[in-house]
């Protein structure tokens, strides 16, 4: 098969040099792009051209668009090489390159004006929470509230929009746990990077093409409850995972965490209960499932390229029995320290609203 081979760009590092654990080689044509460390996204559309994001904002590549039929080749073979297929069939896909590069494809014509092709590229240096505080991460929350819910075991929900930092916050805080400590990490698509010595990582299957031998999120989590976890974190929930979460967050397993996609505090309630729902769970039942589980909410933003702790909250339920989020200041003050007590006096924040989180 005749290969594509990147242009040369002054300055680029050469190809043949990995970043993020991975050959550039394979990403071809967009190789100079994945090699920049600059740039966090690369954006590609069929016969219409190709984006990155440097951390302010899409530009386009002046000079670079691939076809449709090289986009859909090239999306072909990336995912391939991350141990999936794509196909008419199947014409989403997401796979893992390397040490956290996530490469998602959708086929035309489920993409309407042609092939697209997203790749995620993450930092070279696994995060940590000192760095992300030397980038300001912690201006609008102080950081002490994320030091103690994981020195405190505390079941935290990352919560935000795509590309706002939930991941990257979860990992940094994974890397702050006892390194006598076990974590397991169940995800659809490996992304966590976590700079701790026993992390066992988990990460679902596609179905073959006859639609064999797939492993969900669901038995990936009931298999890591017996693997003698002391955390369990869930990458990202986006189906009826959820229940299998809650449930081993109420069943004694503490310091476990999950991440959400959302784009304020007040979406996390409607959230929740339609991934409840996916899950079999009416709202009232998932309500008190989640309340139970999950000690905090942090809720992450990025604006202007700057992604920061936006908001603390915590889970509730309302006097008719549905889910509910209660924004939580953070304040100074010395604050208990056992696991039963309420959320925010044992992360160092004190709520501004009713909720029935959960208690002594």
């Amino acid at each position: 098969m005749h290969r594509h081979r990147a242009p040369f760009l002054p300055g680029s590092p050469r190809l043949a040099q990995g970043r993020r654990g991975t050959s550039l080689i394979d990403f071809e044509e967009l190789a100079p792009l994945v090699a920049d460390r600059r740039v966090t996204d690369v954006l590609v559309l069929g016969g219409r051209g190709v984006w990155t994001d440097r951390g302010t904002g899409l530009d386009v590549v002046p000079g670079l668009v691939l076809s449709e039929q090289r986009t859909r080749d090239l999306a072909r073979e990336l995912v391939a090489r991350g141990g999936r297929h794509v196909d008419e069939s199947t014409p989403c896909a997401d796979v893992r390159h390397g040490d956290g590069i996530r490469v998602h494809a959708v086929l035309a014509p489920v993409s309407v004006h042609g092939t697209a092709l997203s790749i995620r590229l993450p930092e070279d240096e696994r995060p940590t929470i000192d760095r992300m505080a030397d980038s300001g991460f912690f201006q609008r929350v102080p950081r002490r509230v994320v030091d103690r819910a994981v020195h405190e075991r505390r079941n935290v929900l990352v919560t935000g929009a795509t590309g706002s930092g939930k991941t990257t916050l979860l990992a940094a805080m994974l890397a702050m746990v006892p390194p006598d400590e076990r974590i397991i990490t169940v995800e659809d698509v490996a992304e966590l990077r976590i700079d701790h010595p026993h992390v066992v990582a988990l990460e679902a299957r596609q179905a073959n093409a006859e639609g064999a031998g797939g492993l969900g999120l669901e038995r990936l989590l009931r298999e890591a409850l017996r693997m003698r976890p002391d955390r369990i974190v869930v990458g990202e929930c986006r189906g009826p995972e959820i229940r299998e979460l809650t449930s081993a967050l109420n069943t004694g397993h503490d310091g476990g965490a999950g991440t959400v996609h959302a784009n304020g505090l007040t979406d996390v309630a409607a959230r929740l209960e339609a991934l409840g729902a996916l899950a079999g769970l009416g709202a009232e039942p998932l309500a008190r499932q989640a309340a139970s589980a999950f000690d905090l909410v942090l809720h992450v933003e990025r604006r202007h390229g700057v992604r920061a702790l936006a908001a603390v909250g915590r889970l509730g339920v309302d006097p008719s029995g549905r889910l509910e989020v209660t924004t939580v200041d953070a304040v100074p003050g010395t604050v208990g320290s056992g696991r039963r007590a309420r959320v925010a006096p044992a992360a160092g924040v004190t709520a501004t609203g009713a909720g029935a989180g959960r208690s002594a």
